[in-house]
């Protein structure tokens, strides 16, 4: 079945998900559904006490069993180490058929692999796959489908009752006997834990795993003793210094700099950029760079920013700590000078489900005026792949890529036209992850392309002089250095289904045949 985006959907991928086709952003606008709720498991007796003294024993009391879904945050990006620890455990127990709720995975993961291969897990759902277990889904290797979700998608999912935690795992920095957490306070700060703010909410078991064990109470709490069932203390639940790696790293690359002043010389000709504005930055080292950019021009127009939201990084702190924006609104910290801004009074913790879950009743990327988002592959229709790789291997993820772009007035991606010898504008993505209709603006470092449904753009910004060109311009140019590029020869079957943040299916991610690159 083809979908909003021109992708066919193998009919049998619809019956085994029970999902539909992606019909356009807005197509669930006004749906009525009632949340899902948890199993509470009541505590009354005062002497009963949460802390249990090891992984196994609080499996154990949680009554784990095969076909169990387990969840997990990313707050420590790699340098995450509670999704390793719980797995392993549940590996020795000789369980099967587990299902990973993840909001996402990554190169710190890699020792889940061979329990992938030998079915000791048999279905993912996250927001993205790197390295190792990228590669051996996208090899077939994984007995069931890989989910891709945006942050928003994966709430939504959750908070309907789409997907049903039978345990939460929270790794959180400070913790008290009794449950009450924080993403700061101890020797493995992380900032804010929001990707586990749905889980405890909706999980039937709740484990707060913490390396730092407080006097009760731990306040202010981000997440409540009320959510949680138990308390394990171990010796290291993550590596602060691996939050900012990859994607998430500043750059000096003079290029990509030009793209980030290009970028802002796009935002200052826009009517949205007027005192009182909001703005958000993605993970990309040319989207950090324009905060750094913009706030120069801030400063010299005298303009206020009245909020930034997201995946917060030092450049957006800066703007706080310089009182240039009345507050920021937090999901997750992408380095350590973020964590610990998140002490600063204005800058304020918010929830995945308040950040972009689009089955609530409005939700903050509704309000943004600007996204600045990266992209592996942009194509002529403005789609853009942010989860497979151009050689069809699962490499990356939606994050909240696909929410902020939907809900900014105004959407920018930035990407070198060329990567390597990878042509990152084409005439087809590989995979579309966020649809055409959701990006405004793509900027690259041969020329900014504004989607010709924003007209009122490209008045607004026709006598700035900026390099503009078409889509199609671009995406010659990019050929003309690269060759066109040969299409990834997938098999047959279905590895992984690309989730539009309203539960329809975007995309399918097929295994791997055979790849080739032109000479």
């Amino acid at each position: 079945m083809i979908n909003a985006v021109g992708r066919d959907i193998p009919e049998e991928i619809l019956r085994l998900t029970g999902k539909e086709v992606f019909q356009g952003n807005n197509h669930f606008d006004g749906y009525e559904y009632r949340r899902q709720a948890p199993k509470v498991k009541c505590v009354i007796d005062p002497e009963k006490s949460k802390l249990r003294s090891s992984i196994r024993e609080v499996l154990e009391a949680c009554g784990i069993k095969d076909g169990m879904t387990l969840s997990f945050h990313h707050h420590f990006r790699e340098g995450d180490k509670i999704v390793n620890m719980v797995m392993k455990e549940v590996h020795d127990m000789g369980l099967k058929d587990i299902r990973l709720c993840a909001s996402s995975l990554g190169k710190a993961h890699e020792a889940l692999v061979p329990m992938i291969e030998d079915g000791t897990i048999t279905e993912i759902r996250s927001s993205g796959v790197r390295g190792e277990i990228g590669k051996v889904i996208s090899e077939g290797k994984l007995k069931g489908l890989a989910y891709m979700q945006s942050h928003g998608g994966r709430v939504r999912s959750i908070v309907s009752g789409e997907v049903k935690i039978d345990i939460a795992f929270i790794g959180a920095p400070t913790a008290d006997d009794y449950g009450n957490c924080s993403g700061i306070g101890g020797t493995s700060d992380c900032g804010v834990l929001s990707y586990a703010a749905a889980d405890a909410d909706y999980a039937d078991n709740v484990v707060v795993i913490t390396d730092h064990l407080v006097p009760f109470p731990n306040m202010p709490a981000q997440i409540s003793m009320t959510k949680v069932d138990y308390v394990v203390q171990v010796d290291q639940i993550g590596d602060p210094a691996k939050i900012a790696t990859g994607a998430a790293k500043p750059t000096s690359d003079v290029r990509k700099l030009m793209m980030a002043d290009n970028c802002t010389s796009f935002v200052i000709n826009t009517p949205y950029f007027k005192d009182g504005f909001s703005y958000q930055t993605g993970v990309g080292g040319a989207s950090i760079a324009s905060a750094v950019a913009l706030s120069k021009i801030m400063k010299e127009r005298g303009i206020r920013m009245r909020f930034g939201v997201g995946g917060l990084t030092k450049p957006m702190c800066d703007i706080l700590n310089n009182d240039q924006v009345d507050c920021l609104l937090d999901t997750q910290d992408f380095d350590l000078d973020a964590v610990e801004n998140v002490k600063h009074p204005r800058h304020f913790y918010i929830s995945a489900d308040e950040y972009a879950n689009p089955f609530n009743k409005g939700a903050v990327v509704n309000r943004l005026d600007f996204v600045i988002l990266a992209s592996l592959e942009v194509d002529v229709h403005f789609n853009c792949n942010v989860v497979v790789g151009s050689d069809g291997v699962l490499t990356g993820a939606q994050g909240g890529h696909p929410d902020t772009a939907a809900g900014a007035k105004c959407s920018i991606v930035i990407t070198p036209l060329v990567q390597g010898r990878i042509p990152a504008v084409c005439t087809d993505v590989t995979t579309v992850t966020t649809p055409g209709e959701s990006v405004d603006v793509v900027v690259t470092d041969y020329g900014i392309a504004i989607n010709p449904r924003r007209q009122d753009l490209m008045e607004a910004v026709k006598d700035a002089g900026l390099p503009l060109r078409t889509i199609e311009e671009l995406r010659d140019i990019a050929y003309s250095i690269t060759g066109e590029p040969k299409k990834v020869q997938f098999g047959d079957r279905v590895v992984g289904i690309i989730e539009s943040r309203d539960g329809t299916i975007m995309d399918v991610v097929r295994e791997v045949k055979e790849f080739s690159f032109a000479e």
